[in-house]
């Protein structure tokens, strides 16, 4: 039986499933393919399935936790935000007027 999941998606409003917010979605699949491809090389290599399966579910719960964590803190544009404003300069140093005096005033 296919199992039927509701994706709320209202006007003007981002997309919600299962609390996840817009990009967070992608984060999480990004990261479960990433866990299979995990598994599938660690399984190929010979790996101990004892070894190999607590390591994924552990690494899996860190990733639900992480990105859920981070949809709820900082919403649907907020971590881009959060990334970007850390890319800005604490202040600027100018070593002469300059710049400033040849401004044109429109």
């Amino acid at each position: 039986m296919a199992s039927v999941y509701q994706i709320n998606k209202g006007v003007s409003k981002p997309i919600m499933f299962k609390g996840l917010k817009a990009q967070y979605i992608a984060y999480l699949a990004i990261g479960l393919v990433l866990l299979l491809l995990g598994f599938a090389a660690g399984y190929v290599a010979g790996m101990s399935l004892f070894l190999l399966m607590p390591l994924i579910i552990a690494l899996g719960t860190v990733l639900f936790i992480l990105v859920f964590r981070l949809s709820h803190k900082y919403g649907e544009h907020g971590l881009m935000k959060f990334l970007a404003k850390r890319n800005l300069p604490d202040h600027m140093k100018f070593r002469s007027r300059r710049l400033f005096t040849q401004l044109k005033h429109h």
